[in-house]
């Protein structure tokens, strides 16, 4: 067994003892009322869209995402709120280091030992999370899970969906498929987007994702019988047979959209099997990205 798939599976049990811990961390999490930026990079930046939009649609406050490289510093924000597996990414500790003084700052990491524990005015470490692969699965559920508990939004529900999701098979047809897109709606657009990256990063996969709405403007077009189009979550009224009707295969989002996030990740290590990769050495790929001065 791979790394990736040793961490993917051992989501349920990150969850469950992320929700546990979440009310221990209150002080450290965005309050309600607070303006919120939330940021990350790559996987975390999608993270941070989800996060984002949960936060906003319970009415907890303004809350927005970025990458922590394009950052609008000409906006004002009650707390900045990073995301960092690694917590040695260049881009998030030169944000966090200069936003010291200026405005209230929290790092989720999974590592205690890295720059990110100075950097930031509070720091909530999930080492429990913590992963030896490249490809980032178990960390970012775990870190959003802990968001979606701050937020009263997280059940035991989402736990069983996991678990179904790691052994209940794979769709027919699925894995052999040449071109994978995925669709959201509100928080579950950062899940589609951060399922694409997944099957970029480990199975070097034709991979897009749009908000549900927005694919029929233009990129139905290249749906083949060769595609699979998975939606995260409820899809809108039509859709569905608008895929069918290219010949494409139509995947739905039955489970909790992050426990299909996980069933994601299992198709991401299947076609990297399926094609002789190895998704705990990805092409080109780092653990995490620090830049020289």
């Amino acid at each position: 067994m791979t790394h990736v798939e040793d961490e993917l599976r051992s989501q349920p049990a990150c969850w469950t003892r992320a929700a546990q811990e979440a009310a221990g961390h209150g002080g450290a999490l965005p309050a309600p009322g607070e303006r919120v930026a939330i940021v990350g990079c790559g996987t975390s930046w999608f993270m941070a869209q989800s996060a984002a939009a949960l936060r906003e649609g319970a009415g907890q406050g303004e809350t927005d995402a970025f990458a922590a490289s394009e950052f609008p510093h000409h906006r004002a924000y009650d707390r900045v709120l990073a995301l960092t597996r690694s917590g040695t990414t260049t881009e998030v500790l030169t944000l966090l280091r200069r936003l010291r003084g200026r405005v209230r700052t929290t790092a989720i990491t999974a590592d205690p030992g890295t720059p990110v524990m100075a950097a930031a005015d509070e720091v909530v470490v999930l080492g429990f999370a913590d992963e030896r692969s490249v490809v980032q699965t178990r960390f970012a559920t775990t870190a959003l899970t802990l968001l979606r508990s701050h937020l009263g939004l997280h059940d035991e529900a989402a736990v069983a969906d996991a678990r179904t999701a790691l052994d209940a098979p794979l769709p027919e047809g699925l894995v052999e498929c040449g071109q994978f897109t995925f669709l959201g709606r509100g928080w579950t657009v950062g899940l589609a987007n951060e399922a694409a990256l997944k099957m970029r990063e480990a199975s070097l996969s034709w991979t897009e994702s749009y908000p549900a709405m927005e694919y029929r403007h233009g990129p139905i077009s290249v749906t083949t019988k060769s595609t699979a189009t998975w939606m995260f979550g409820e899809a809108p009224d039509g859709l569905a047979e608008q895929v069918r009707a290219t010949g494409g295969l139509w995947v739905s989002g039955t489970l909790d959209p992050l426990a299909e996030l996980v069933r994601a990740q299992r198709l991401a290590v299947a076609v990297a099997a399926a094609r002789g990769l190895d998704p705990d050495r990805p092409r080109h790929l780092t653990r995490s990205v620090i830049l020289g001065p």
